[in-house]
């Protein structure tokens, strides 16, 4: 044998093989960049399993997976990546890499690869949430539970998704089923027919017809999908592949984008459909929301200035039916990965997906309520509408508390399914915390029962109470990044109180006990005709001479009198005010008169007291408490004591 002919003979097929490969690859990447991983998924496998490794092979294998929310079957792939080409490969692929970490339930090694990511990135939103919410998984265990799942029928062995409702409550929702037994264009991202939108009636027992494809010219043979409708049921909001007038339109890369759609009942048929002005030929608009009141529209996009994979946008819609300027939501919702199908509840609560706030793996639905037309920081809604895979498309009626959401998490019945829930408590949508302590005798070290525990903001206004178990414990939740005034009061004990403020850990728990000591004031029997002041044991409250304001001192007494008018809602009281014998007798009585209503109104002003239970009159000098009658000659001490107010409890 001619060992040089064997050996070139060897190198020509060996340069064939690679050229092959890299042939292979060639087309794998085309499909790729136009999304159809499936198909391109097969030809990158086969290079793989012929030994073939780059960071780019490992990179797009994962992402045929992940971005196909198939994220336990790109952990594979993306280990590979990392472990393989760690020094070679952009932060955001180890964001994927713990994700799909997430959803093969490895949170221990999905939170180290977070760490990496936060060390290679610094101010990306996503990793700057892991690293103040390191306890998501405590709050996550924490909000779960409010939902119950319940069994739906609709569903098929291909894709349910996108449930809405239309204005007689019925379920509407996107499939790609086979219809008629005509099988519908496969797609070729997932190898799954093109989505049509159903509707599936509700009868009076709560349970839901078979589903029926939407009448009217809404389906064609690409995508439509997500939909929102107005109250009256006339108009119809809904996500379609780039086709319009039976055209279909491409971007610059060859890939059929997403715009919004608006059509118009006429009968029992949508028709007039037209797409919103808004829409991009360069860029997606999809999964539309109208809020209530039809005059904002939200939705979906990587339109130019997305923060993102894709971001939320709000739209106003005016009364002549054109549209404003679509506006980001900003940072506190909108983060460098996924925020995607939104839902606005009537009462203006906004429901989404997102991959790039932290939760349980894949695409988690959360929650953000509006404060000053702004809205909050969300909050992961919890299992069980939450698990390690895809959960998306939230929708809740707030009045029976039943929704539906969808999911391709494992256990359904095709490749997405949609699920029924009714909800069971009220979500956390504020940052919480908790305290909680023991009250006991300072001496004794008993615990004490009943004790009144009080709750108060850094102005000393009170927030809220409560009592002591028998036990002597009490527990209370606060809000994040707040100062408080927590005090403890009982009969025949001084009052004690402490300062905390919180810090931004969600449901962190703090323990604050608290001691009493004997020698407060006692409980006192009163009747009518009683003086409060007196039976509070107040400092006299005096007035400045000629006048009729109320000084600094005589504040905190006044305060003391509003509290126990606080505490016994039942107590009315007469204050009855007094000068000194200086002056005239019926200027002095006018002065007394301007004192006690002054008086009077602190009390119903400064502390919210009922004008029912407050009353007051001036005496002038006809009842003072010394001898300084008119001509008598005092010092200035001995007539500041006539200068005062009292508090008679009446009926």
């Amino acid at each position: 044998m001619n060992f040089r002919k064997y050996s070139v003979l060897i190198l020509i097929l060996s340069l064939f093989n690679i050229y092959a490969q890299e042939n292979q690859l060639i087309k794998a990447n085309e499909d790729f960049e136009r999304f159809a991983y499936v198909d391109a998924r097969k030809i990158y496998q086969k290079v793989a399993k012929n030994g073939y490794s780059s960071p780019d092979l490992y990179q797009k294998l994962g992402d045929s997976y992940y971005f196909n929310g198939e994220l336990e079957e790109a952990v594979k792939w993306y280990e590979s990546l990392v472990n393989e080409y760690e020094d070679e490969i952009e932060a955001e692929y180890l964001f994927r890499y713990a994700q799909s970490l997430k959803s093969a339930k490895r949170y221990v090694e999905a939170d180290k690869v977070m760490e990496k990511f936060y060390m290679q990135t610094g101010n990306d939103q996503r990793a700057n949430s892991f690293m103040t919410t390191r306890d998501y998984l405590k709050f996550i265990d924490m909000q779960s539970g409010k939902f119950q799942l319940l069994k739906l029928s609709v569903n098929s062995e291909h894709s349910d998704y996108a449930p809405s409702f239309n204005h007689h409550g019925d379920l509407i929702f996107a499939s790609s089923r086979n219809s008629r037994n005509m099988t519908k264009t496969v797609h070729e991202w997932n190898e799954m027919p093109f989505l049509d939108l159903f509707y599936s009636k509700m009868n009076i027992d709560g349970d839901l017809s078979p589903p029926k494809k939407i009448r009217g010219g809404i389906n064609t043979r690409f995508h439509e999908s997500s939909s929102t409708f107005s109250k009256d049921g006339k108009t119809m909001y809904f996500t379609r592949n780039n086709f319009t007038k039976r055209k279909v339109k491409m971007d610059s890369t060859g890939t059929i984008l997403l715009k919004i759609y608006k059509a118009k009942l006429k009968g029992s048929q949508w028709t007039d459909i037209e797409e919103l002005p808004f829409n991009g030929e360069e860029y997606s608009v999809a999964h539309p929301a109208l809020s209530a009141d039809g005059t904002k529209l939200y939705f979906a996009s990587d339109m130019p200035g997305s923060r993102g994979q894709s971001d939320i946008y709000e739209i106003d819609i005016y009364e002549d039916g054109s549209f404003g300027v679509p506006r980001n939501l900003g940072d506190q919702i909108n983060t460098e990965g996924r925020e995607t199908f939104p839902y606005i509840s009537d009462s203006g609560v906004l429901y989404f997906s997102s991959d790039g706030h932290t939760g349980l793996g894949g695409l988690d639905v959360f929650v953000a309520v509006q404060e000053d037309g702004y809205f909050s920081l969300p909050y992961n809604v919890g299992r069980p509408i939450n698990s390690p895979e895809d959960d998306f498309s939230f929708v809740v009626n707030e009045t029976t508390r039943m929704g539906y959401f969808s999911s391709n998490r494992n256990g359904g019945k095709g490749n997405d399914d949609i699920y029924s829930f009714k909800q069971t408590e009220e979500l956390i949508t504020k940052c919480k915390q908790f305290i909680k302590g023991t009250v006991t005798d300072k001496e004794t070290r008993e615990r004490m029962g009943d004790a009144a525990v009080i709750l108060l903001d850094e102005n000393n206004d009170e927030i809220t109470r409560t009592l002591t178990n028998e036990d002597g414990e009490y527990s209370l939740d606060v809000e994040c990044n707040k100062s408080y005034i927590l005090q403890a009061k009982q009969i025949a004990y001084a009052p004690t109180e402490t300062v905390f403020t919180t810090n931004s850990s969600l449901g962190e728990e703090n323990e604050y006990p608290l001691e009493l000591e004997r020698g407060g004031l006692e409980e006192k029997e009163v009747e009518e005709g009683n003086d409060l002041a007196a039976v509070l044991e107040l400092e006299v409250i005096y007035f400045d001479l000629d006048k009729a304001n109320i000084r600094p001192d005589a504040e905190v007494e006044l305060q003391k009198i509003i509290e126990a008018l606080r505490e016994y809602p039942r107590l009315r009281i007469n204050v009855r005010s007094h000068t000194d014998s200086r002056g005239k007798d019926k200027y002095n009585m006018m002065l007394s008169e301007k004192r006690a209503q002054s008086t009077v109104n602190y009390i119903i002003e400064q502390g919210g007291i009922s004008s029912e239970r407050v009353s007051g009159k001036g005496y002038g000098e006809t009842e003072l408490l010394n001898k300084c009658s008119n001509g008598i000659k005092c010092s200035k001490e001995e007539h500041q004591k006539n200068r005062r107010s009292e508090f008679i409890i009446i009926r």
